[in-house]
């Protein structure tokens, strides 16, 4: 049987597009280990719609 760990799956969204009003949402899913980071992690990630590397945050 497979042990129950601390990871789980959260969603990145890019801050800059919601302030620039291009229409669409560049998400990310990826995982962290809730134990280590409780905070909200961030990540520099591309986005298609704005055709540069823009800083992605988790959200809920």
């Amino acid at each position: 049987m497979a042990k129950k760990g601390n990871r789980i799956q959260v969603i990145l969204e890019c801050t800059e597009q919601k302030e620039s009003g291009v229409p669409g949402a560049s998400r990310y899913i990826t995982t962290k280990n809730k134990k280590n980071t409780p905070d909200r992690i961030e990540r520099k990630k591309y986005n298609p719609f704005l055709k540069k590397v823009t800083v992605h945050r988790e959200i809920k």
